[in-house]
Protein backbone atom coordinates (compact mmCIF):
# COMPACT_ATOMS: atom_id res chain seq x y z
CA UNK A 1 0.00 0.00 0.00
CA UNK A 2 1.46 3.71 -0.72
CA UNK A 3 1.94 6.08 1.68
CA UNK A 4 -0.89 8.56 1.19
CA UNK A 5 -1.75 11.20 3.90
CA UNK A 6 -5.63 11.80 4.96
CA UNK A 7 -7.11 14.97 3.73
CA UNK A 8 -6.80 17.74 6.15
CA UNK A 9 -9.83 17.28 8.37
CA UNK A 10 -10.41 20.76 9.15
CA UNK A 11 -10.22 21.89 5.73
CA UNK A 12 -12.48 18.98 4.12
CA UNK A 13 -14.94 18.27 6.93
CA UNK A 14 -13.65 14.67 6.90
CA UNK A 15 -12.11 12.21 9.40
CA UNK A 16 -9.48 10.25 8.91
CA UNK A 17 -11.57 7.11 9.17
CA UNK A 18 -13.79 8.47 6.42
CA UNK A 19 -10.95 9.03 4.31
CA UNK A 20 -9.37 5.71 4.36
CA UNK A 21 -12.93 3.97 4.22
CA UNK A 22 -12.91 6.59 0.52
CA UNK A 23 -9.31 5.51 -0.87
CA UNK A 24 -10.09 2.12 0.00
CA UNK A 25 -13.35 2.16 -2.13
CA UNK A 26 -11.53 4.28 -4.83
CA UNK A 27 -8.83 1.12 -4.80
CA UNK A 28 -11.17 -1.35 -5.44
CA UNK A 29 -12.76 0.68 -8.83
CA UNK A 30 -11.02 -2.63 -10.81
CA UNK A 31 -12.37 -4.81 -9.09
CA UNK A 32 -16.00 -3.44 -9.66
CA UNK A 33 -15.11 -3.27 -13.15
CA UNK A 34 -13.82 -6.58 -13.62
CA UNK A 35 -17.52 -8.05 -12.15
CA UNK A 36 -18.95 -6.13 -14.64
CA UNK A 37 -16.50 -7.38 -17.30
CA UNK A 38 -15.71 -11.05 -16.73
CA UNK A 39 -19.11 -11.64 -14.13
CA UNK A 40 -21.44 -12.32 -17.14
CA UNK A 41 -22.94 -15.97 -16.82
CA UNK A 42 -24.05 -18.22 -13.84
CA UNK A 43 -22.55 -21.18 -15.14
CA UNK A 44 -20.51 -22.78 -12.62
CA UNK A 45 -21.45 -20.76 -10.16
CA UNK A 46 -21.34 -22.04 -6.89
CA UNK A 47 -25.13 -21.64 -4.45
CA UNK A 48 -25.17 -21.26 -1.13
CA UNK A 49 -28.89 -20.79 -0.36
CA UNK A 50 -30.43 -17.76 1.03
CA UNK A 51 -28.70 -14.85 1.59
CA UNK A 52 -31.82 -12.33 2.10
CA UNK A 53 -33.09 -13.59 5.48
CA UNK A 54 -36.08 -13.79 3.92
CA UNK A 55 -36.55 -17.20 3.41
CA UNK A 56 -36.92 -17.45 -0.37
CA UNK A 57 -33.92 -18.81 -2.74
CA UNK A 58 -32.86 -16.29 -5.57
CA UNK A 59 -31.54 -18.22 -9.06
CA UNK A 60 -27.94 -17.66 -9.66
CA UNK A 61 -29.22 -15.61 -12.82
CA UNK A 62 -30.83 -13.43 -9.82
CA UNK A 63 -27.85 -12.89 -7.77
CA UNK A 64 -25.55 -12.48 -10.84
CA UNK A 65 -28.08 -9.16 -11.75
CA UNK A 66 -27.70 -7.88 -7.67
CA UNK A 67 -23.71 -8.27 -8.07
CA UNK A 68 -23.56 -6.51 -11.36
CA UNK A 69 -25.75 -3.75 -10.53
CA UNK A 70 -23.70 -3.29 -6.98
CA UNK A 71 -20.34 -2.95 -9.37
CA UNK A 72 -21.98 -0.87 -11.66
CA UNK A 73 -23.26 2.03 -8.91
CA UNK A 74 -19.76 1.68 -7.56
CA UNK A 75 -17.65 2.14 -10.01
CA UNK A 76 -19.59 4.95 -11.24
CA UNK A 77 -20.30 6.48 -7.96
CA UNK A 78 -15.79 6.88 -8.12
CA UNK A 79 -15.62 7.93 -12.17
CA UNK A 80 -18.49 10.33 -11.13
CA UNK A 81 -16.68 12.05 -7.80
CA UNK A 82 -13.58 12.26 -10.41
CA UNK A 83 -15.95 14.19 -12.90
CA UNK A 84 -16.84 16.29 -9.84
CA UNK A 85 -13.26 17.15 -8.54
CA UNK A 86 -12.61 18.34 -11.77
CA UNK A 87 -14.03 17.43 -15.34
CA UNK A 88 -10.36 18.35 -17.32
CA UNK A 89 -8.29 15.94 -15.10
CA UNK A 90 -10.63 13.57 -13.72
CA UNK A 91 -8.60 10.79 -16.04
CA UNK A 92 -5.54 11.58 -14.24
CA UNK A 93 -7.50 11.87 -10.89
CA UNK A 94 -9.28 8.21 -11.98
CA UNK A 95 -5.94 6.90 -12.40
CA UNK A 96 -4.21 8.28 -9.29
CA UNK A 97 -6.98 7.14 -7.18
CA UNK A 98 -7.90 3.93 -8.04
CA UNK A 99 -4.07 2.68 -8.54
CA UNK A 100 -1.30 1.73 -6.23
CA UNK A 101 2.31 3.75 -7.10
CA UNK A 102 0.64 7.00 -9.36
CA UNK A 103 2.15 9.92 -8.17
CA UNK A 104 2.53 13.42 -9.66
CA UNK A 105 5.80 12.44 -11.13
CA UNK A 106 4.05 9.41 -13.30
CA UNK A 107 1.20 11.70 -14.12
CA UNK A 108 3.79 14.52 -15.52
CA UNK A 109 6.41 12.17 -17.33
CA UNK A 110 4.14 9.34 -19.16
CA UNK A 111 0.33 10.77 -19.08
CA UNK A 112 1.33 14.50 -19.22
CA UNK A 113 -0.83 15.83 -16.75
CA UNK A 114 -1.77 19.47 -18.28
CA UNK A 115 -1.81 20.77 -14.40
CA UNK A 116 0.77 21.58 -11.86
CA UNK A 117 1.60 19.58 -8.91
CA UNK A 118 -0.10 21.41 -6.11
CA UNK A 119 -3.21 22.07 -7.88
CA UNK A 120 -3.70 18.29 -8.67
CA UNK A 121 -2.95 17.01 -5.02
CA UNK A 122 -6.06 19.56 -4.01
CA UNK A 123 -8.05 18.03 -6.86
CA UNK A 124 -7.28 14.77 -5.54
CA UNK A 125 -8.20 15.71 -2.13
CA UNK A 126 -11.36 16.86 -3.71
CA UNK A 127 -12.16 13.90 -4.89
CA UNK A 128 -11.73 12.32 -1.54
CA UNK A 129 -13.63 14.48 0.03
CA UNK A 130 -16.94 13.82 -2.44
CA UNK A 131 -16.69 10.39 -2.30
CA UNK A 132 -16.71 10.35 1.62
CA UNK A 133 -19.77 12.22 1.52
CA UNK A 134 -21.41 9.69 -1.64
CA UNK A 135 -20.46 6.83 0.75
CA UNK A 136 -21.82 8.46 3.74
CA UNK A 137 -25.25 8.73 2.53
Amino acid sequence: MQNIRPVSEKKWDISNHAFYQAYHFAMRYKEFKDILRYKTNTVGSPKFGDTTGSGVTKSATEELAIKRAWAKKNYKMIEESAKKADQQLYKYILKAVTEEGITYKYLKTVMNIPAGRNYFYEKRRKFYYILSKKLDN
